[in-house]
């Protein structure tokens, strides 16, 4: 991939968007470890325990870049991405805080949010990994620009959502593309689908029509069963 190319950036483009339409648990994360701390701590531990999980989540992008690597895991990372974004629109997807204990000291509170961070931002990190396509640079680039806005900006961005839902949407189309560029571009595939250019995009239409239609209908069902429950 050339640099400052059309693909780099609109590569760059969808990890950017990618990192902050799936940051909403992590702030969530953060601010849950951090609720218990005396004022004079929270903001430090938040800060710090913020400045760990990106040192983790790098690493743990890096060696997902690295693997994909392997023949085959384009394709099972791929067909992951798809089942993520779906549930990424599904109104029943549990509640993923549940077991994030609060943090009675700034180092208990410190490694709540790492730890945590590290293990529901497997989602992130398949999909960053996916989108950079074997870029260690477009890693480094789209967690530089992301992350600082995630830090300050966490509240607003969960603001955002639940004002305009049609941006965790536009998220999830996002990681079905990224799903379906995995998909072709895996190098057992690759060749066959350059020759077939139209299946190509018939296979990013069909990703992100069927992530998004399967997720409105599923939300449909779920709003039309809340409703007959409230009724009955």
């Amino acid at each position: 991939m050339d640099f400052f190319s059309v693909e780099f950036f609109s590569a760059l483009a969808a990890i950017i968007v990618i990192d902050l339409v799936l940051a909403g648990d992590n702030a969530i994360v953060i601010a849950l470890a951090a609720r218990n701390l005396p004022r004079h701590l929270q903001k430090k531990a938040i800060l710090w325990g913020t400045m760990g999980a990106i040192v983790v989540r790098a690493l743990m992008t890096l060696v997902v870049v690295s693997l994909l690597k392997i023949p085959g895991l384009m394709v099972v990372g791929g067909l992951a991405l798809l089942w993520i974004a779906y549930r990424l629109l599904s109104p029943d997807g549990g509640d993923p805080h549940a077991d994030v204990a609060p943090g009675m000291t700034f180092w208990s509170a410190m490694k709540t949010i790492v730890v945590a961070d590290a293990v529901m931002g497997l989602d992130n990190v398949l999909a960053v990994g996916g989108a950079a396509q074997g870029s260690f640079l477009l890693v480094v680039l789209g967690l530089a620009i992301s992350i600082p806005i995630v830090v300050w900006g966490s509240s607003l961005i969960l603001h955002w959502i639940e004002r305009f839902p049609s941006i965790i949407y536009a998220g999830a189309a996002v990681l079905a593309w990224t799903a379906a560029k995995m998909l072709t571009g895996e190098p057992a595939l690759k060749d066959w689908f350059d020759e077939h250019r139209t299946l190509t995009w018939l296979m990013y239409a069909a990703a992100i029509a069927g992530v998004l239609g399967l997720g409105y209908m599923k939300q449909r069902r779920s709003t039309a069963a809340a409703r007959s429950a409230i009724s009955a």
